[in-house]
């Protein structure tokens, strides 16, 4: 038997880059491995104490940091105003669809490696396991529209669901999206239309 899910929280994602081994040990040295800072809300995920610069045809942003583990292609996440100041204009995906995407600098101290692809704007989505989706009457990669609790109240609509049991409940938005609805951190979301 599920249980009644009203509201799940709703986290702030803040720019920054998964890197993949091979990027790593270009930007940070031989053998070199992410060391872990704190842990992130979904099990296994973790901010690394590493940093890196970014690099684009307008601007340069430093301290962006790098989230653990590596992965198998490397992915900087940044928001519609970090791409401006940047000057790429990265697609609007789902974490891990860097096809065709954009390309940027990486720096590290006096190391530095250009990525061809890699540089995508993150769709708002929610982790949920399958016993939320249940819960919730969603299926993975469906979209619904989601209201979130704040002085400004906004609906975001065209939120993607992942379901895996690998996730912890909780919904991703950029800090773009975050300061249009004056979104804190530990606010809390609900579901409240499903999108045909």
């Amino acid at each position: 038997m599920t249980t009644a899910i009203k509201t799940f929280p709703v986290a702030v994602s803040a720019r920054h880059i998964h890197l993949s081994e091979a990027d790593l040990q270009v930007l940070f040295g031989p053998n070199a491995t992410l060391t872990k800072e704190f842990d992130l809300s979904q099990p296994g995920q973790f901010a690394a104490k590493e940093r890196v610069s970014i690099e684009g045809p307008k601007g340069i942003i430093h301290n962006v940091r790098v989230l653990g583990p590596v992965r198998p292609a490397t992915q900087l996440e940044v928001s519609r105003t970090d791409a401006m100041k940047l000057g790429v204009t990265p697609p609007l995906r789902q974490s891990g669809d860097i096809d065709n995407s954009a390309g940027i600098k990486i720096i590290h101290q006096d190391k530095e490696l250009v990525i061809q692809q890699g540089v995508i704007i993150a769709q708002a989505h929610i982790h949920m396991t399958e016993e939320d989706a249940k819960a919730l009457e969603v299926q993975n990669n469906e979209l619904v529209s989601v209201e979130v609790v704040s002085d400004r109240p906004v609906t975001f609509r065209g939120v993607v669901v992942r379901v895996s049991n690998d996730f912890s409940l909780e919904m991703h938005i950029d800090t773009d999206e975050a300061n249009a609805g004056f979104i804190e951190q530990q606010a809390q979301g609900k579901l409240v239309k499903v999108l045909s």
